[in-house]
């Protein structure tokens, strides 16, 4: 695959590599090294900035896994651990996998809070390179590790919202189901976790709509999945997994 060195190809090209286990080395200093003003030219746009920060996030994510893998049989307190301790080199700035997921692409909201919560005195870099707003559709692109979640993508700045749009179906049709007789969507935990990403109740209801997971025209109770159908590894940890 060849790569020019600008940072939408970099990323995408760095979470090839990872994908298909080429050499991520060099992908990685030019990423770590990237003047900030050529950056900012390349994440002008959303489009730009949702696509880089999602295979950057992906990309590592997998790379910090391969470099931990005891984080498997690791707690709670362990995978807060790994998703906060900045390790992730971009443009002269050490970020962390929190940093990217709530920081850049959730525009800045706190890992816990149901979503409603600003994360506290975001950095420069923050301010200037996350997303113009929060695009719920995030959720079922960044890779948790876990076994429900969609297959990892390659986004690309000319396609990343249909990309992201069948990512949505494919995760929504696996884990979403209806019973018509009681009019109860029984959905996944993240819905819970991130509500205020989908604008609360009414917001989830018409994105299961928007994507096909309930009928038209119905307004259902919402059940959440049982904690005990998480999948055995996810490393976003929520407030609840740290109560007695």
């Amino acid at each position: 695959m060849s790569t020019q060195l600008d940072p939408l190809s970099l990323s995408a090209d760095l979470l090839y590599a990872v994908k298909t286990e080429g050499d991520t080395d060099w992908l990685r200093e030019h990423l770590a090294t990237l003047e900030r003003s050529k950056l900012a030219r390349a994440l002008s746009s959303r489009e730009g900035k949702l696509s880089f920060w999602l295979n950057c996030y992906n990309a590592y994510a997998q790379l910090l896994l391969e470099a931990e893998p005891t984080l498997l049989d690791g707690g709670h307190l362990q995978r807060w651990k790994f998703v906060s301790r900045d390790r992730i080199p971009v443009g002269g700035v050490w970020l962390s996998l929190n940093d990217i997921e709530h920081g850049l692409l959730r525009r800045s909201k706190h890992s816990w809070g149901f979503g409603y919560l600003p994360r506290l005195i975001p950095s420069a870099f923050e301010r200037e390179f996350r997303l113009p707003e929060c695009d719920p559709r995030i959720h079922f692109a960044v890779s948790h590790g876990a076994d429900h979640c969609p297959p990892v993508t390659v986004y690309s700045p000319t396609d990343v919202d249909a990309e992201l749009d069948i990512a949505v179906e494919w995760f929504l049709e696996e884990n979403v189901m209806y019973d018509p007789e009681a009019d109860v969507a029984t959905i996944p935990r993240l819905f819970r976790r991130y509500r205020g990403d989908f604008g609360g109740k009414r917001g989830i209801v018409a994105f299961l709509r928007q994507y096909n997971a309930i009928p038209d025209g119905t307004r259902p109770s919402l059940e959440y999945e049982s904690a005990n159908r998480e999948a055995e590894f996810d490393f976003d940890v929520e407030l609840d997994d740290f109560r007695p």
